[in-house]
């Protein structure tokens, strides 16, 4: 490990990431140097770690190769690996842009989800940073069978199973606030419905086609925003509002309030979701490889 490491900050609709620039994978992201990365107080602080790799120089990335040039191989902020994650893909492209490795206009971009499509909008310049709407196509939604539940304290309620290639739990409540600290996970029932964890999201209506959620993320937390999770938000509400565009043969968009700010959702004939919504890089600088060693360490 070289002495010193690059990195980035950005966040989407204030879900943040600490990007980490390593075309030949040759840092070593260990969980433990990632949880130290995170941390918000004795590290840089972040929802997750974006680690910028060229996909031919990953093995899980390889196959990929071919569609996509480069591999999100993302990371929650207690370590542990992810699927995908809709925010960090649309920051991840924004990096990609700022360092000169694509322009405006369409990028595929590899993750562990599969290889995704993102479209780059003209941005309108600041200074040295760029801001604008990034819209990632995320796949398909996967509505599992099966009744669930999950339970805040002495609440409960029934909740829709979605998969946006990781798992999310929809509950429609009547306050958001019910939802709690969400500092632990929400527990949930029954326990074969999410073997490896679940990202609970709460959701009230704010409007016709305008939701706000809260959304606890497995293996952050509660988070400012979370992009599959709105995704699995907007899924979830059509179905309850009896819209179904592979029925109907027209397209449904949501807006959907996060705490960070507004996502736009829209759900295609073809069971293709867009996501539209901003993402920024905020600033740029190094990592003394000793101090990340000794923090993993104590980990």
């Amino acid at each position: 490990m070289s002495t010193r490491i690059a990195f980035l900050k950005g966040h989407g609709t204030e879900n943040d990431f600490v990007i980490i620039p390593d075309p030949e994978n040759a840092v070593d992201l260990s969980p433990a140097a990632v949880a130290a990365l995170c941390d918000r107080r004795a590290g840089i602080g972040g929802d997750g770690v974006l680690h910028v790799v060229r996909s031919a120089a990953h093995p899980e990335a390889r196959e990929m190769a071919a569609e996509a040039e480069w591999f999100m191989d993302y990371r929650n902020a207690d370590g542990s690996i992810a699927e995908m994650c809709g925010n960090g893909s649309r920051v991840f492209a924004r990096y990609l842009q700022h360092a000169g490795h694509v322009a405006e206009g369409d990028v595929a971009i590899a993750t562990r989800g599969g290889v995704k499509s993102v479209h780059i909008a003209k941005a309108v310049s600041h200074g040295d940073s760029a801001e604008g709407d990034i819209t990632v196509g995320m796949g398909r939604a996967l509505l599992p069978a099966g009744h669930v539940t999950v339970s805040v304290g002495e609440r409960s309620w029934p909740a829709r199973n979605v998969n946006m290639g990781n798992p999310h739990a929809v509950a429609f409540v009547d306050d958001l606030a019910h939802a709690g600290n969400l500092y632990t996970p929400p527990s949930f029932s029954p326990a074969s419905a999410y073997p490896d964890g679940v990202n609970v999201e709460f959701v009230v209506d704010r409007a016709p086609r305008h939701v706000a959620m809260r959304v606890h993320e497995r293996g952050s937390g509660e988070t400012r925003s979370c992009g599959t999770g709105a995704c699995a938000v907007a899924v979830a509400t059509a179905r309850r509002d009896g819209a179904d565009p592979a029925v109907t043969g027209t397209p449904v968009t949501y807006t959907v309030d996060v705490p960070g700010g507004t996502l736009v959702i829209t759900e295609h004939p073809d069971g293709e979701i867009e996501m539209a919504g901003p993402a920024v890089i905020v600033a740029e600088g190094e990592i003394d490889a000793g101090w990340l060693e000794s923090a993993a360490r104590r980990r």
